[in-house]
């Protein structure tokens, strides 16, 4: 059973892993290619229409891409986790099934018309097509989370006495308290993977000296897009979703942060350190004193339950992989904002665009807010173990009983070697985009 629950698992990590690097690419996207097109609306400079032009192509390849590696989760969920499925769906299936038909489809349908139908339709209804296609991103993220806080924090169902849940109060579901700070904060993370892609590739322009104008309004979107999101992902979200996890799973708290044994008169934050599971302590530590328990309470001397308050069999069952994903995640987006101020400030006084450091800098960063999002579920997932439910459906209760662990690794495999030909494609799609770059035009008088 063990061996069969490790493979599921593997197998929904993996698919979900790959799955989500396009999502939280078109999310916050969807959002600057939007302002792009309102930009050209308000100034008619033509630069800002090819760059919608040139960042909807990107957009379609990744949405592409997200639609193929997104149907195969679907089905474990009748494959894997047979069970869960059985138990649950009458209240993840509304969601999830509300997610296909509204979201996804008001997305997909005006794609298309955003891709040929600008001049069928004219400048301002290809604006008004732009933004149905980012309501209908930002709201496939809005009932995708909806299902995941259902799962953290149970909200508004009752059990039948076949142990079947059933939801008795939809209104609930959408008011969980899990779900706005959750979902603000994710929306937030995937403008900052946005950002840092659009200032990338503005730094890559002007440092290969090429599309220079284009790269230079990539560059100062990007930068200023990226401080507001890099600041709201800390603030208040990142510190909302933070004080949740406290309320509403202690345990959780205790093995993101480290906290072995509780501290009486406040807990320190852990700035470096490693978790020794088997004697219950953090080897080589820095720590600040007493600052996580004014963060969390805004009380110096506020006491929060370390691990030795909980029975071990409730304990997360990867103690050591949630306090690194978590903290892998805090430490980039501490290096996003310093990132992001520095850039800005270097804008604000003309330089950004001379200063080659800097540059460099925030090419090199692109591939990391998709390591920050990453860990930052894996937190959220970790974090909920052993449950699938939180505190209602273990893990273990929720697989299928009749897929052996074979038919599992075998498809896994079959994921991996499939889902690398299709990375290896896409990222030669996007180099050739990127290479040829946007539609050269004659810059109007107006300063960038």
């Amino acid at each position: 059973m063990e061996e069969m629950l490790f493979y599921d698992r593997m197998q929904f990590a993996f698919t979900i892993t790959f799955h989500y690097l396009f999502p939280q690419l078109t999310m916050g996207l969807s959002l600057i290619i939007v302002y792009f097109k309102w930009k050209y609306l308000k100034t008619k400079n033509e630069q800002y229409n090819h760059a919608t032009h040139f960042w909807m192509k990107i957009f379609a390849l990744n949405f592409a891409m997200g639609v193929v590696t997104g149907i195969p989760m679907e089905f474990q969920f009748g494959t894997n986790w047979a069970k869960f499925s059985e138990l649950t769906g009458g209240i993840i299936g509304q969601t999830l099934a509300m997610e296909g038909m509204f979201s996804f489809f008001l997305e997909s349908s005006f794609l298309g018309i955003f891709l040929f139908g600008e001049k069928l339709l004219g400048h301002k209804w290809h604006f008004v097509t732009g933004l149905l296609i980012m309501i209908g991103s930002w709201a496939s993220g809005f009932l995708i989370i909806a299902t995941h806080s259902w799962m953290q924090n149970p909200v508004g169902y009752e059990i039948l006495e076949n142990g079947k849940f059933v939801l008795n109060n939809f209104q609930a579901l959408f008011l969980n308290p899990w779900l706005w700070p959750s979902y603000l904060h994710n929306q937030a993370a995937s403008m900052v993977t946005s950002s840092f892609v659009v200032a990338g590739i503005g730094a890559f322009y002007i440092l290969s000296k090429k599309n220079i104008s284009f790269g230079k309004l990539f560059l100062k979107t990007g930068v200023i897009f990226g401080l507001i999101s890099s600041i709201v992902v800390a603030v208040p979200t990142g510190d909302l979703l933070a004080k949740n996890v406290v309320k509403y799973q202690p345990v959780t708290f205790a093995g993101m942060e480290g906290i072995f044994h509780t501290e009486k008169k406040g807990s320190e934050i852990v700035l470096i350190g490693q978790p020794d599971v088997k004697d219950k302590k953090l080897d080589n530590k820095i720590a600040v004193p007493n600052i996580l328990s004014f963060l969390t309470y805004g009380n110096w001397d506020q006491e929060i339950k370390g691990l030795d308050q909980f029975e071990e069999d409730l304990h997360p069952t990867n103690i050591s992989g949630l306090y690194y994903a978590y903290h892998i995640m805090v430490g980039l987006g501490t290096v996003f904002i310093g990132l992001m101020v520095l850039s800005l400030f270097q804008l604000i006084r003309g330089k950004l665009f001379q200063t080659k450091w800097l540059l460099w800098s925030l090419m090199f960063m692109m591939p990391f807010p998709y390591i920050a999002n990453t860990t930052g579920w894996y937190t959220a997932e970790l974090g909920r173990q052993p449950w699938l439910v939180y505190n209602l459906m273990r893990t273990a209760s929720g697989a299928s009983p009749t897929v052996s662990s074979g038919n599992t690794l075998f498809t896994l495999l079959g994921f991996i070697g499939l889902y690398l030909l299709l990375g290896m494609l896409f990222l030669l799609l996007v180099g050739k985009i990127i290479n040829k770059g946007p539609h050269h035009v004659e810059l109007s008088t107006e300063k960038i």
